[in-house]
């Protein structure tokens, strides 16, 4: 997709991002909205081009680092239920409790039990989400092999994008078919009725991005609010003084620009 093109959707996607939000916190919605896919599929510019023009105190977005050593002795949705919403937020995962289904799966980083225990008892505990009141709104992002590879090999010569690459993207690259086993099995086990999965072609990164926002805006049915009419209060002249003569003398940032 052309930039401009992009950025004329993404404009009028994101006005109405400003509507859900005002609908959300005067409705007191709780959302979760959760971004999973393999390596460089594109999960970090869909969530900013989503969350960039609204409230951080509303879409609020949760990019958890690997388990402390006291999370590892903690019941495993523990250290998620946490960050879940109140009323009035929008919870935005970058990566989830999906982690069991994905990375740990493949790496060894669980046991084999562990992982039986999770896929048999994600859809009871994601149910009990929805029952509770919360909408669950579940994106894979799913990236081919050769935009993959271009992907990565970006980020290795952009030294802007270099610290994007871990060890751990490499083993991924690596382990192409593994993951795509283990998403299989994910999938198998995870898509339910009460909290279904939405596949989202991510090659284009552009139209990836344009496609979530819309069916996330179309999968709650929010509703727009009246505008309010806001006036700009006249200033007031009282104590009226020279206020940027105390500043003089004051360290400033030079001006290079």
């Amino acid at each position: 997709m052309k930039r401009k093109k992009y950025e004329q959707e993404l404009r009028k996607l994101q006005v109405e991002l400003c509507h859900l939000q005002k609908w959300v916190v005067r409705e007191g919605e709780r959302v979760i909205v959760l971004f999973e896919g393999r390596d460089a599929a594109g999960k970090g510019g869909t969530i900013k081009a989503l969350t960039e023009r609204v409230s951080p105190r509303v879409f609020r977005v949760v990019a958890m680092p690997a388990p402390s050593d006291r999370e590892k002795t903690q019941m495993y949705a523990q250290r998620y239920i946490q960050h879940f919403p109140a009323g009035g937020e929008i919870m935005v995962f970058d990566r989830s409790w999906y982690n069991r289904a994905g990375v740990e799966y493949v790496m060894d980083f669980c046991t084999k039990e562990e992982y039986k225990n999770f896929v048999e008892n994600c859809p009871k505990f994601e149910s009990h989400i929805t029952k509770s009141g919360i909408r669950l709104i579940k994106f894979w992002l799913e990236v081919g092999q050769e935009e993959q590879e271009r992907r990565f090999k970006a980020r290795i010569e952009d030294p802007l994008r270099q610290w994007k690459l871990s060890p751990m993207d490499l083993e991924s690259y690596a382990r192409w078919y593994a993951y795509s086993k283990a998403r299989d099995l994910m999938l198998e086990m995870t898509d339910t009725k009460d909290a279904p999965w939405f596949i989202v072609r991510s090659d284009d990164k552009r139209a990836a991005r344009l496609n979530c926002i819309a069916h996330l805006l179309n999968t709650i049915p929010y509703k727009e609010s009246p505008k309010e009419k806001i006036k700009l209060p006249q200033r007031s002249a009282k104590g009226e003084y020279d206020d940027q003569a105390p500043l003089e003398g004051r360290n400033f940032v030079p001006e290079k620009y």
